[in-house]
Parts: C-alpha cells; structure tokens; sequence
C-alpha cells in the first residue's frame, strides 16, 4: 500500500497518532510538548475526529499535576486519554502516574524529554525528566527519529490497552520534537486495524460507574499493602512480548520492523555502543562509515523498550563476538554509581554471567558513559571517540563526551573534523534573528522541498532564549535519501546571513564548502558592499572560492509594507540562487506556503507577503569577487577590555557562539552568575534608534518611563560637567525649580537599543517647525554608532543624581533614578518590562526578587548575559528563580528569612548595646525607614555599626557583622506571569496573601502563556482566539484583583502604564510602602496580541477606555480614615468593547475562523464588561465613615 509522504516535526506524529487513538486529552503547555498539546486542541476545533469518528474532548488544566489528575479522573471513568509533557511537567504528574500504573490503568503520556532544572534551568533536550519515572510502574519506550515517533505512538497505544501497563512514549526535546522530517504517514486505517476493541471494551469494562458500583484506591495497612504490589508482578512479566507482538503485527501493516532492541553494525562486531534515543541516528551513521569504509568490527544497539526492562532480550540483540560495550546515558544521577541504562545493562550481563547458561564465554568489559545533557551536541566523530575509547586494554569508566572536563577529568577527546556526510546531501545553513521570520520561512521551504520534490528533506533550528533580537541558525539538509544527520550541521554547501549586524559576533562562514553559496543581506549597494566586509570575511570568500550574493531585504521590505519582516524575500532568494526548484514553480509554492501560514491573519498581510515575493529578484544581485583582499577592518573584541575578567574569558565566548568550548572548570559549581553583565553585551540589532530633539524636548520623562530595555537614560548633573564632553554630546537646561541651574540630558544606548519606537509613540513634544516630528524620532543606527556610543560612555560616567532629592512619585522624578535592569533579551517593544525596570529604579538597591519561570525569568536570568544591575555603591536587585508553580511561596520563604535575620539582628544588638552604645542601638532600632533619605540615614548609621563590631572580638558581634545589613529595609517583589499567577502558581499566591506577610506581587499580565507560545491562561479574555483556545475562549477572564480584594487586607492595584502612567507610579510606590501582601496585576501588551507592538501603549489605552481593564487601587489603610478602600483610576467606559478587541489579531481572527462565533462572544464580552464596571462602581461608591470611628 503506498501511503502518503509528509514533512512533519516530531511533535506532530506523536500528536497526530495519539489524537486518533483518545477521546479525552488534558493538556498543559510547556517547552518542548507544547506542540502536541495546541495541535490537539486545534484538530478538535476544526472537527477533526479519531479513529472512531469522534471529536476527542481536549482540555487545559491549570498545570501538569492538574493535567494528571484529569487523565487520571477520565482513565478511571473509561475513556482513552492521553496527555503530552516534558521536564518539571512531568515531575509534577508523578504522583498520579503511581496511581494510574498501581490500578492497572492503559494510557500513554507523549513527553518530549527535556532537562529537568538543577543548578539551571534548560529547556532543551535529555533524558533527566523520565528516567525520574523510573520507579513508577509505566512502561518506557523509546523513539529516535521522526519517523519512529510516529511508528512507536502507534505501537505503544496498541501495547498498553492490551497489557495494562501506562507508558510513556518518548522522544528527545527539540533534537525530535521540533526536527522537520519527511516521513510515512500512518492512515488513520492503519492505526485503527492495530487497536484492537476487544481491549478498548475491557478497558471501559473496568470504568466507575453507578450502574456496576465498586471502590478503587482504598487505604491499606501493612498486613496486605505488601502483597498488594507484588500482585501486579504478571503482567509486567507480560509486557515486553506484547509489546514485540504490537511490533511485528506493524511490521506486517508498515514493512519497517522494530524490536525491543535493535543491533545495527558487524555481526562479529568486538565493539559495541548501547544507547537510545536520537543519538543512536547519530551513532548509526558512524557505525555505518567505520563497519563499512573502515571494516572495523563496531555495532550499535538501540534500545527501545527501556521499561519493562528486557534483559533476555537485550543479550539475545547483542552478538555472541562482542568484547567491550560503552553504554550512553542521556542524564546524569549525581552520587550514583552509574547511570540508569549503564546500571541496567551490567545488571543483566552479569546476572546472566552468573547463570547455568552464561551468553559469553568470557565477560564483555562494560563502560558507562555521559552525553548529549540539555541538547549538547551529539555526532558521529563522538561516536568514533567512544568507540576508540573501547580499543584501549583498560577503557576510561564513567566518561563524559562532547565536553571538556578538566576539573575530574571525565571527558574523553573527539576529532572535530571527522565527518561523515557524503556529497549526495544538500546542507544550507541560514543565521537570522529571532523577529526576522527566518526560522519560519525556512520550515516552510523544508515543507515545500520535501512535500513538492522527490527529495528527503530535514530541518532544525537552533535559537538563544532572548526572545526578540535572539540569533536563529537554521540547519535544512536535503537529498535523495533519507536523512539520519541528528546533529547540526557541520560542512555546509550554502549560508545565508540575514542580518548584516552578525557578521560582527558570528564566523558565519566557519562551516562553508569550498565553492558554496553566500548569500547576504546588505544594507549598503552592491557596489559598496564589498568594501565594508570584515578582512576576514572577505578572505573567506575568496579562499573558499564562494559564489557571493547580496540583498537589502529591508528595503524591499519597507517598500511592501513588511516592516522589519524580511523572511519571505530571502526565501525567494534561496530557490531562486538554489535550484531546487524551478523558478516560476518555487515562487508559486512560497505564495501558496504564505497563504497557508498568514490567511488567518488577513488578506492584507498575505498580500503584501506576495508583494515582497514579486520585488525579490529584480534586487538580487551576485557580487564578482574581487582576486584579493581590500578590506581593513578589523572586528573588535566581542566584549570590552574593560569588562570583568569572568565576562572576558567566558561569557564572552557563550557571546559569539562557543560556549560548547567552555571547559567545566570556568563554570560555577551552584549556578551562581554574577549580575550586570548585559552592559558588555552591545548586540547593535536596531536598524533605526531614537534620537533626541533637545530644542523640543518638555523633560517628561515618558520615553524613559517605557522604553523595555532601559537604552533611553535621563540624568540631571552639574553643568561644569559639559566642560569635558564630546563634541556631538547632547544637553539643555534642567527645567523646574528642584533642578534650578542642572544640566539635563537625554542619552540613548545605540547598541542597546532594539529599535522598537514605543518611545517616539508615548512622546507628547511635536516640533512645531517639521510636521510630524517629535523631540524624539526614529533615525539609521548605523551613522550614529560611533558618536553615540562615545556619548554614552560619557554620559554614564555623569555622577547618579541623589535619590533622596528626587520627588520619586513624578514621572520625571522617577526617570532620573538609575535603572538597575538594562538591556534585557526581551522583545522590542515589550509590555512587561518597563514595569520592571521601574521597580528596580525605585527599590533595586534594597530589593530581593523572586522571578516565577516564564518570560520575565528567561529575559531577567538567561545566560549569557543577565540585566539586572548594580548601582555605583555596589547595591542591587538579588535575583533567583525557582519553578514555576512555587514563586509565591518562594518568595514568601524570603521574606520569613530576612524578617528572622532582621530580628536576630536587632536581638543581638540590643545583647551588645553596652559594648555598640545604647544611642546607636536604638537609632538604628526605632528610625523609620520610610524615604529614601530615612533609607541613607540608615546605611550610614549601619556602617558606623560595622565600623564598632570590628572592633569587639567575641561572637555575637561576628554574628552581628554578617547580617547587620538586613537592619536595612529589604524590599521583597515576588514577580511572574499570568500563567504562574492565574493558573499553576495561583494555589501558592492565594496562600502567601492570605499570611499577611509583607511582601509585594507583581503580576505580568499578558493574558497568555507568552514564554511557552501564546497559549490560553485564565487570563485569556472572553473570545480571545490562542492556542489551546483555536475556537476563541468561551469564559470571560479570571478576576484577580477582585478575588485578592476580598481579604480586605491586601493592598490590590490594577495598572496600565499606557494609559496612565502616574497612576502606574503610584501604585507601585504605594504597594511597597504598605505594610502588608500587596498584588499589583499590569496589563502588559504582547507580540502574541498581533499586532506592532511600538503601538502597544496606545493599545493598553483601549484596554482601558473600553473597560476590559479599568485601573483602580485597593488600599486598605484608607479604611483606617473612614475612606473606602477601593478607588477607580480610569473613568466609565466611552468605547465598545470591540473597537479594542478588534484592533488586535487574537481577537479579529476569530472573524475570519467562525464569523457567527465572534458576533455571539463579543456580544458576551460586551456584557462582561459592562457588569464588571457596574460591580466596581458599586463597591467604590460604599460609605466608610463608620470604619474610622471603629478604628
């Protein structure tokens, strides 16, 4: 039967197998499983049904214990039910995955394994997170490829109904999950033929049910729980032979035959390899080249079936001629005396050694080895490392391989250039930025090669975690045969550099053939372009003998209304400069690629799309290459000289794409980072940068106030400063009497800058003089690069004004204080942290922070480089990240340690008030601490304390000494998403506000899950169109604020700074001085909200003037006045709620999926706000005035 060929990821087959064989899928996203989740949710929107032709009920859960707990309830109930996961995710399900294995219960969780979180979080790929599951009772099978992902789904559905065993299906993440493969599609025929309903209605046989009651999950004692568990021993005995007959029935519907264990190489191979996972597809094409060119006698055994584990199976796979096996573990277990698969394959050979009837005559010698952990790269020259490793009389145990490990000495050494790869396969590699659109443009041309030619077609893709402006390297591959290459790209035939800025950072050119393809974005012309090329790069392409193209993608961007989106027009170039495809054809397939990929978006977007097609290759231009090199430029150091040697020697090599060469020895042994190292990252990524306008500038502050990534400074200084400035350094007279006879300047961080305008938007100045300019306006960065930068040099050599001199509750007060975040990874033009920074201007000398996982933690900790700051005093914000379902509690442990190390402070004090002096004792005790002037006197009475216990030698005072600084007020935020605070975290926040504690949440309300991809939280508004939500959200938006107020003790302040940023200001400043919890929930726009995010501010000001997001303040000491608590900041709606909602994509494209769908939900979004409105008149408008006479 031939069956249809697909270009798919891994997380689609999984998904696509595991949709058709459920009726019930309870989801929650994370990295990477959360593909399979929005797949099934968005099949189930459109209708799609299973293999029984009916729509299976998907439904997210508030976290992955939610999600186990569902599956669980339905498993119980007899429906098939599925869920997908990885990482913490899992850990989180482990409870109930001992329940649902404990009851002989069939299920399958889909899990993209990923690095559980340690010293650091990682969100890439190893096996930590199931082998944590080992001890469960689920059965562990194993896929390597794409095409195994979909297969193995298959067969391991079929094998749990029938032995009653869990299983979790698992693939590497990212390696397989996102790796674009083209494969055989199963048909839902297929699929349905293996699932036998004899065991379907065995399963429902065993369901709850009133009409056949029984119990399940009683509470047992001692004298039968025992021989309770051993009951279950048959069935596990069972497994491994259903699950080989599950195999070899697919083999007769498919032709590809798997086993529990599959050998590949010599059958007298000596050497042998035992390993799962994608990197035995690495491993097999080095088995391949050393059994085959070589004639060495090496073989690989993949395993499949890890649990049950098999070991009669695994000795009857290997050859009866084997010496010496390396067993590859994708994980490590710290203590142990070796990793889970390397302890299991010597148990089972030496048990069997220990027999009647031992399989070897004389006993392989077996070493167990480390790889591949959080995604590192894995390839063939490693595999040959290993297994010269094991020609050696006495091989090294317990290895490392693909690092450099020269503190214990575990790593084995690897010839980088050894290859394997043969001529046959095309292999192009395309460095883009992560708002470019490359990544996306080039899984589509993958889709098209592999789906419109005859050819096998791969694609992968690397990405750093900043989240707008991140570098993307885009690995496609492409051949007559299949493709096995799970690792990146090392020799490659064309390269594409999308981003002028990267020839700066990268060696783009490291890994090109000679002969290959070069293919450029240039902002200068084709008769410049080659005299602005670095030296090195240009003796790249001459040496190599390359064929050199170029493009200004921006222009012809710009022209056809793509804005900064220029992944259309340099996908044109690649078939067009390829050939892969004729000419006419490949434009016709982008076209019809775009439809696909943007129709939801609108005509409009998709048009001009076409647009930016049809004006590609008319600005196309190949460069003859001059016979030698003219350049004489040099590229800088990629930090300063004047950069801390830690950030020299290696942050600096995680900067320019070496990080794999950073030996253990170099990194911390607790994941402890120091701060402030974005300042010497200068990323240059702005095509445009704002410029100020002096002579119209009114000193408001407001571009300061939003900009994301604090590249817009303010300072006010003393004029005689101006003295010793260069020559283009801008400043004018400071206005208003508390800044009488100061210079004040506005400085912008040109290569900080990521070119978002939010600035230029919230800029109330108009130049009088030139219509539709500003006192700040957008302008190339490129011909201010230099000047700029030795202004800013200069200007943040301008002494920091005095904080206790500045009205810190104005805008323009605020302003001047310094930024203790800068330059973050965040999107250009990010709704979330300028809430952020502005909190660190205001409390970041004395504030500990505890950053709940999602965006705000990955821009705020991600290596290499992390932005929360340090103030000239050496003060600062004390950053840390803990999961993301326990930040409030986190923090709140915070808050118990500093008010405990406060109170043993002043305890101790008081013990020493003779030897300290009584008057000090008590100044430092009773002086309040409520301005930033109380806040210096108290330092400086601190420091004469220290000055004093240096001097007493006993040790109370050595005590005293090391926590005399908590007698300083700490400020205490505890920060995250709506996901953390409306979903898996809310159970924790709801506690810790309950406590009373004296702690200040801060709530980045993007109204999705941003960090995972957009997904619906239940802060999601009421017809919002996201994934996990495909058919628009039918329940209105969760209200937090409202649920906080009715403690009636917790300070509760809804904000938007675009639409009022005064009242954003006072919120945070007065949530921190109250004595109390405190929440503040900040509407943060989103580039998930679908639209130009430099016009996110003017969007948070529909939000607002709608009523979908009034803004007010609950204080309650105000109830101490007779005051009502409850005060609204924003006025009664004077828009429809529609003309904010569709304004913005999430919205408006559920217009175009379902028109009567969208009518009937804004009709229901309309009435929500209207009664949320009339509710919150209502308890503003309540008397108090009896409250006072009771207080």
């Amino acid at each position: 039967m031939e069956r249809k060929k697909i270009t798919i990821d891994g997380n689609e087959a999984a998904a696509y197998v595991a949709y058709q064989t459920s009726e019930v899928i309870a989801i929650y996203p994370i990295t990477p499983s959360s593909g399979m989740g929005e797949m099934s949710d968005l099949w189930a929107a459109r209708g799609r049904k299973n293999i029984w032709g009916s729509v299976p009920h998907v439904s997210e859960l508030q976290s992955e214990g939610g999600a186990s707990g569902a599956v669980h309830g339905a498993l119980q109930s007899g429906a098939l039910t599925t869920t997908f996961t990885a990482s913490q995710g899992l850990l989180l399900m482990i409870p109930n995955m001992y329940k649902i294995a404990g009851e002989l219960t069939p299920t399958v969780f889909h899990v993209s394994a990923r690095s559980i979180a340690a010293s650091a979080l990682s969100i890439f790929g190893d096996h930590s997170d199931v082998m944590a599951t080992r001890e469960t009772g689920w059965g562990l099978l194993s896929s390597g490829s794409i095409q195994e992902v979909m297969d193995l789904a298959a067969i391991t559905h079929k094998a749990t109904l029938e032995s009653k065993i869990p299983f979790i299906h698992f693939f590497d993440g990212f390696r397989s999950s996102h790796e674009i493969n083209k494969i055989e599609q199963l048909t839902p025929e297929d699929i349905k033929s293996l699932i036998d309903d004899k065991y379907v209605r065995e399963h429902r046989k065993r369901a709850l049910t009133p009409d056949n009651p029984f119990i399940r999950g009683t509470a047992q004692n001692p004298d039968v729980y025992f021989q309770g568990r051993e009951a279950v021993n048959k069935y596990y005995n069972a497994c491994p032979e259903i699950v080989q007959n599950a195999m070899d029935e697919f083999a007769k519907l498919t032709g590809r035959q798997y086993h529990l264990f599959d050998y590949i190489g010599a059958p007298d191979a000596k050497r042998v390899i035992i390993m799962m996972g994608s990197g035995s597809e690495a491993a097999l094409e080095a088995i391949d080249y050393l059994s085959g060119k070589n004639e060495e006698k090496v073989g690989l055994l993949k395993v499949r079936l890890y649990r049950p584990f098999a070991p009669e199976k695994l000795l009857e796979a290997l050859p009866d001629t084997v010496e010496k096996i390396a067993v590859l573990d994708r994980t490590k277990e710290p203590g142990a005396l070796g990793e889970p698969l390397y302890l299991d394959v010597v148990t089972a050979i030496m048990e069997n050694q220990a027999s009647n009837n031992p399989k070897f005559k004389n006993v392989p010698k077996i070493v167990g080895g480390r790889y591949g952990l959080s995604s590192k790269e894995f390839t063939p020259a490693m595999v040959k490392a290993v297994l010269d490793e094991l020609k050696n009389d006495k091989p090294k145990n317990h290895f490392t391989i693909g690092i450099n490990d020269d503190v214990t000495n575990t790593s084995l050494e690897f010839d980088k250039e050894f290859v394997t790869e043969g001529d046959d396969v095309v292999r192009a590699m395309f460095y883009g930025l992560g708002s470019d659109g490359t990544v996306g443009a080039n899984k589509n041309s993958i889709k098209i090669i592999g789906e419109e030619t005859e050819n096998f077609a791969q694609g992968y893709f690397v990405y750093d975690s900043k989240k707008s402006g991140s570098t993307t390297v885009s690995h496609l591959r492409f051949g007559k045969n299949e493709i096995h290459s799970t690792y990146l790209i090392q020799t490659a035939n064309f390269i594409g550099c999308h981003q002028f800025t990267l020839l700066e950072n990268f060696d783009v050119l490291e890994n090109i053939v000679e002969g290959g393809t070069f293919l450029l974005n240039s902002p200068y012309p084709k008769d410049e372009v080659w005299n602005v090329l670095p030296k090195k790069l240009q003796k790249q392409i001459i040496d190599k003998k390359l064929k050199f193209y170029v493009i200004d993608a921006y222009s012809v961007a710009k022209e056809t209304g793509m804005g900064a989106r220029i992944n259309t027009i340099m996908q044109t170039c690649f078939f067009a400069i390829s050939g892969v495809l004729p000419k006419d054809e490949a434009i016709q397939q982008i076209k019809n690629a775009i439809k696909k990929t943007y129709g939801n978006k609108g005509e409009i977007i998709v048009q001009k799309n076409f647009q930016a097609v049809d004006g590609t290759l008319d600005n196309l231009h190949q460069i003859e290459v001059p016979s030698e090199v003219t350049s004489e430029i040099t590229l800088p150091p990629i930090v300063s000289d004047d950069a801390p040697e830690y950030v020299r020697e290696t942050l600096a090599m995680m900067m320019k794409g070496k990080g794999d060469d950073v030996p253990v020895s170099q990194m911390p042994v607790d994941g402890t980072f120091p701060s402030a190292t974005t300042q010497w990252e200068k990323r240059n990524i702005a095509l445009e940068v704002p410029a100020w306008d002096d002579q119209v500038c009114i000193q408001c502050g407001k571009c300061a106030m939003v900009c994301p990534h604090a590249a817009i400074r303010i300072k006010a200084y003393d004029k005689s400063l101006t003295e010793k400035k260069p020559e283009t350094f801008k400043w004018t007279n400071a206005r208003g009497k508390e800044y009488d006879g100061l210079a004040y300047t506005i400085q912008v961080a040109v290569e900080d800058c990521t070119g978002c305008a939010l600035c230029v938007e919230v800029c109330p100045a108009k130049n009088k003089r030139e219509t539709g300019k500003k006192a700040i306006n957008m302008v190339p960065q490129i011909p201010l690069r230099k000047t700029e930068k030795e202004n800013y040099d200069f200007f943040l050599d301008i002494p920091e004004i005095d904080r206790s001199k500045v009205k810190i509750d104005s805008i323009k007060g605020s302003q001047l204080l310094q930024p203790l975040f800068e330059y973050s990874g965040a999107c250009s033009g990010c709704g979330e942290t300028p809430y952020v920074k502005l909190v660190s201007q205001l409390f970041g000398d004395r504030a500990i922070i505890a950053n709940a996982t999602g965006c705000s933690s990955i821009y705020g900790g991600n290596l290499p480089t992390t932005p929360w700051a340090i103030n000239h005093e050496g003060r600062g914000p004390a950053w840390s990240n803990s999961l993301f379902e326990d930040n409030a509690e986190f923090g709140f442990g915070m808050r118990l340690s500093i008010d405990k190390q406060k109170e043993f402070a002043e305890e101790l004090l008081k013990e020493l008030s003779e030897e300290i002096g009584s008057d000090l004792v008590s100044s430092i005790i009773d002086s309040p601490q409520n301005t930033e002037a109380d806040i210096y006197e108290q330092r400086q009475r601190i420091a004469k304390l220290k000055e004093k216990l240096k001097t007493i030698r006993n040790d109370k005072a050595e005590n005293l000494l090391m926590i005399a600084d908590y007698l300083v007020k700490k400020s205490v935020w505890i920060m995250g998403g709506d996901g953390w605070a409306y979903d898996i975290g809310y159970g924790g926040l709801d506690h810790v506000i309950a406590q009373g504690k004296n702690v200040n949440i801060l709530v980045l309300d993007t109204e999705v899950y941003s960090n995972t991809g957009g997904q619906m939280s239940k802060a999601t508004g009421l017809g919002a169109v996201a994934k996990f939500a495909a058919n628009g959200r039918a329940n209105p938006k969760k209200d937090l604020g409202m649920i906080a107020m009715s403690y009636g003790n917790v300070y509760v302040a809804q904000i938007a700074m675009g639409a009022n940023d005064t009242q954003t200001l006072r919120a945070i400043l007065e949530a921190e001085a109250y004595d109390g919890p405190s929440i503040i929930i900040a509407y943060s726009h989103c580039i998930a909200h679908g639209y130009d995010l430099s016009k996110g501010m003017e969007h948070q000001k529909l939000a607002v003037e709608c009523g979908h997001w009034p803004l007010y303040r609950f204080n309650p000491e105000n109830v101490k006045e007779g005051k009502n608590p409850l005060k609204l900041d924003s006025k009664a709606p004077k828009i429809k709620v529609g003309e904010y909602l569709y304004t913005e994509t999430r919205y408006r494209m559920l217009q175009k999926i379902d028109r009567n769908r969208a009518k009937y939900l804004l009709g229901l979004a309309q009435e929500e706000v209207n009664k949320k409105w009339n509710h919150y008149e209502q308890l503003a408008s309540l008397d108090y005035s009896d409250s006072k006479k009771e207080a």
